[in-house]
């Protein structure tokens, strides 16, 4: 099985850096045209497998008008998510979910970050943490169908790259102490303005590695679940908002 995957992998990433490149010109040719990511996407199968963690794939970015790499990107997931229903989130409506479901220091410390990329890491955190489900960035694809990947009796599947553990995928049901945890860390990283680390270390993977240290957590490699950028780039994910990613953020202005 592990042989598998290791070919799937590197068959999509072949895929995905040929369709890549030839996605050059044709925004070259098309430079305005964009494509839909929708909001709701229900199951395209059913399955009677019942597991812990629910069948949502969630995902959010700055807008769901996508360059076709992007787009190419997201039908790419939904092939291998058949058996699971997608939701995209819009920034507005990040803040309608904080707003309904968070508590007020919650809330207050959402409310006071600058950065969309900071935004969707607590955002990612608290929707899980309430709803369960999958979280997957925008440029990030699975590499074997998810519903392989995931046990009926796992409460969470967690990806470790070669360093640490990554908040790029993460999988969980609803009301994970690790999770709840790594909240808790970034609501007092926001409350203390500790932003001398970045994005990465206000919000991101340090506060998310804090929280897991010293916990067992059913994790895998990332390489047999899911890698980044195979299909896309900060240009084409960044078409329509340049310097839009979070490593062009100024330390000084993640905070209001």
């Amino acid at each position: 099985m592990s042989l598998l995957i290791v070919i799937a992998n590197r068959f999509s990433k072949i895929i995905g850096n040929i369709f890549k490149a030839l996605c050059y010109p044709y925004h070259f040719f098309f430079p305005n045209k964009r494509f839909t990511i929708p909001t709701y996407s229900a199951a395209f199968i059913s399955s009677k497998k019942q597991t812990l963690i629910p069948k949502i794939l969630w995902q959010t970015n700055y807008t769901n008008q996508v360059s076709l790499p992007v787009y190419l990107n997201y039908l790419y997931n939904r092939l291998m998510s058949l058996s699971y229903e997608y939701r995209y989130v819009s920034t507005e409506d990040r803040l309608a979910f904080f707003k309904e479901h968070a508590s007020k220091d919650l809330l207050d410390a959402y409310m006071k970050l600058n950065d969309g990329a900071a935004q969707a890491d607590l955002w990612r955190l608290f929707v899980l943490n309430k709803v369960g489900g999958i979280y997957m960035d925008i440029d990030a694809h699975l590499v074997w169908p998810i519903s392989r990947q995931i046990k009926s009796e796992d409460r969470e599947l967690i990806l470790l790259n070669k360093q640490h553990f990554t908040n790029y995928f993460i999988a969980s049901q609803k009301g994970n102490s690790a999770i709840e945890e790594t909240i808790e860390i970034i609501v007092d990283n926001i409350a203390n303005k500790r932003t001398q680390g970045g994005v990465y270390s206000l919000t991101g993977p340090t506060t998310f590695n804090m929280a897991l240290e010293g916990k067992k957590v059913n994790y895998k490699f990332y390489r047999y679940v899911c890698v980044q950028g195979s299909f896309t780039n900060e240009y084409f994910q960044y078409i329509d908002k340049k310097q839009g990613k979070w490593t062009h953020a100024n330390n000084d202005e993640l905070l209001k």
